[in-house]
């Protein structure tokens, strides 16, 4: 485990600084093999979720076009909904929890300046969990719990307030709810008109 840094005095309390502080003495309490396989996921889990969003894809050229293309049109979506985190991190300026009340965390804090509200990773997996709701429902039910476990495993190293998480879950879900409702509409329409193109092998495998 990685002390924080101590050259900054306490920040406002938050409402879940409790919540947060007993899931880091739990961590800090737990065998190293466990903090060693949650910051794995929390490092490397979102490579298994993009893995599930090729996956979908994959599984639709074969059966349905515009099911094909709205699964092509999903990395898209995610990286809205990761540009729409970023926005809000530079407004919103909230310091890192383990920068404000100084806790020794399972993975180093993270420096100065880089904002915890909302968590990016778990934007990014509830943005990933919800195209895929539109998608593919069996892949879905996979990646669902698999984002709540990301956004879980970001407090349990350190790095977010369960607020932060909670909000990244939220923004995720709704910035990828609204853009797929979206693309839904259009991915029929853009399939038929590829079919009859160059361009037809990424949305059909016949």
């Amino acid at each position: 485990m990685t002390p924080a840094s101590s050259s900054l005095p306490r920040g406002d309390r938050w409402f879940d600084d409790g919540l947060y502080t007993s899931v880091n003495e739990l961590a800090h309490r737990s065998p190293g093999w466990l903090d060693t396989a949650v910051s794995l996921w929390s490092t490397y889990g979102l490579v298994l979720l993009g893995a599930l969003l090729m996956a979908a894809w994959w599984r639709a050229r074969p059966v349905d076009p515009a099911r094909a293309a709205l699964a092509l049109a999903a990395p898209l979506v995610v990286l809205a909904a990761f540009v729409v985190s970023t926005a809000l991190k530079a407004l919103l300026r909230e310091q890192r929890p383990c920068q404000t009340l100084r806790t020794v965390t399972v993975e180093a804090c993270p420096a100065v300046g880089d904002w915890s509200l909302p968590s990016n990773h778990a934007v990014l997996a509830a943005a990933v969990a919800t195209t895929l709701l539109f998608t593919d429902r069996r892949l879905a039910a996979l990646a669902v719990p698999a984002a709540v476990a990301m956004a879980a495993s970001r407090v349990w190293v350190g790095a977010h307030y369960p607020h932060d998480v909670v909000l990244g879950l939220v923004v995720g879900a709704a910035v990828a709810g609204a853009l797929m409702t979206g693309a839904r509409r259009a991915a029929a329409p853009v399939a038929e008109r590829l079919h009859t193109t160059r361009l037809r092998p990424p949305v059909a495998k016949r």
